[in-house]
């Protein structure tokens, strides 16, 4: 790595570190692909089992220590005592500098029904654990250490929380959820960093043209409160099996999306990023992929049994 950019690369991930991880969570451009990462409440909105997995290649160029992102997965609808709910496993693994954190967490949500608008609604909640690791090899520029900084490697993993709503028809979406409630540890230090919360809320609405395409815009807003994220999104679908869009994160970047969805109900997607901050003068843009799978359990029809008049 060019030595310039690795004393950029120290200097931020300094500055990281000296800002008690007052970090918000990774960024997906293709997250309405794969709402479970951060809205328990989606789980069994399509009274399907749905699979989702993203990963994301940020800031390539950048060198050692670029974040890598990896989310996925998985849910499904149940019915315990006839009563509809849905349920879901989601695993984010989230590497970035000398940080390497994974987080699994289970998610429930009661979904009720609504015949007026024909819309349904999930109140989800999700626990799970967070382990936070790092193992620095700090660069300084000025050749001596900071006291307050790890030296060494350490390990810590926590309860972490979260809540969401969902709601969804046919042809529209809107979600309001809100990720690391009880602000866990992230370290072990005396006076311990922690996660901040972070709320989203997410809209989105598809209009059909024609009986060929489709328009689907899109919002995401993400904050901490001290600070925020806002995404505008649109999509066009050709015969709901070919996509294409582009992406607006204000301040940060311009993306481009494409898509298929082939007959078996596979998704593939594909996403790039240009950065439009200050950052982009040190990377060539981030690369992210999308692979999402739905589909329904059969039910084995019971044998039939037919009666012949040679035998009445």
């Amino acid at each position: 790595m060019p030595k310039s950019k690795k004393y950029i690369l120290s200097v931020v991930f300094l500055f990281v570190f000296s800002a008690a991880y007052n970090q918000q969570d990774p960024q997906f451009s293709q997250i309405i692909f794969n709402p479970m990462s951060i809205n328990p409440g989606y789980a069994g909105s399509l009274n399907m089992i749905g699979f989702g997995a993203i990963n994301k290649i940020q800031w390539t160029g950048f060198g050692d220590g670029a974040p890598l992102s990896t989310a996925v997965s998985i849910n499904s609808p149940i019915a315990p005592f006839g009563f509809k709910s849905g349920i879901g496993l989601s695993i984010l693994n989230d590497k970035y500098g000398f940080n390497s954190d994974l987080g699994i967490s289970f998610s429930y949500a009661a979904r009720f029904k609504f015949k007026v608008v024909d819309g349904s609604l999930g109140i989800g909640i999700t626990g799970g654990m967070v382990n936070n690791s790092l193992d620095p090899t700090w660069t300084y520029p000025d050749g001596t250490s900071d006291e307050v900084i790890p030296q060494s490697k350490e390990s810590s993993i926590n309860l972490d929380l979260g809540f969401g709503l969902y709601y969804n028809t046919d042809y529209m979406f809107f979600g309001l959820s809100a990720t690391h409630l009880n602000e866990s540890k992230i370290n072990k230090s005396a006076n311990p960093a922690r996660y901040s919360r972070q709320y989203y809320v997410t809209g989105g609405y598809i209009l059909n043209l024609n009986q060929a395409w489709q328009f689907e815009p899109s919002v995401l807003i993400a904050t901490d409160i001290s600070s925020s994220r806002f995404s505008i999104n649109s999509i066009v679908k050709y015969n709901k099996k070919f996509w294409g869009g582009v992406s607006y994160r204000i301040g940060e970047a311009i993306t481009g999306m494409i898509g298929i969805e082939l007959f078996n109900g596979i998704k593939f997607g594909y996403a790039y990023d240009y950065n439009t901050s200050r950052i982009s003068k040190y990377n060539d843009g981030s690369h992210e992929f999308m692979l999402g799978y739905n589909f329904q359990l059969k039910k084995e029809k019971p044998p039939q049994q037919y009666k012949s008049i040679r035998f009445l």
